[in-house]
């Protein structure tokens, strides 16, 4: 289900500096998983890019045809 068209929508989006997401194919949705002590360890300011990044890879991945799941990977 994670397609090229996709790949290249989520790479043209900047992330911000030491935050990252892991998207994971379950082949009927994706899952877009954020790691909650990396995010934890980020600025107030930095946090609230990140959160705006996640909602931006979502829009772009359902711009696509993806069915998509945020989600925190806890510590």
């Amino acid at each position: 289900m994670y397609t090229w068209d996709m790949m290249k929508a989520v790479r043209s989006l900047n992330p911000p500096k030491n935050f990252h997401v892991d998207i994971i194919d379950h082949e009927d949705f994706l899952t877009v998983r954020a790691d909650e002590i990396e995010f934890i360890k980020l600025s107030h300011d930095d946090k609230i890019a990140a959160v705006q990044y996640m909602l931006n890879i979502k829009n772009a991945l359902e711009q696509n045809g993806a069915i998509v799941m945020l989600e925190r990977n806890p510590a």
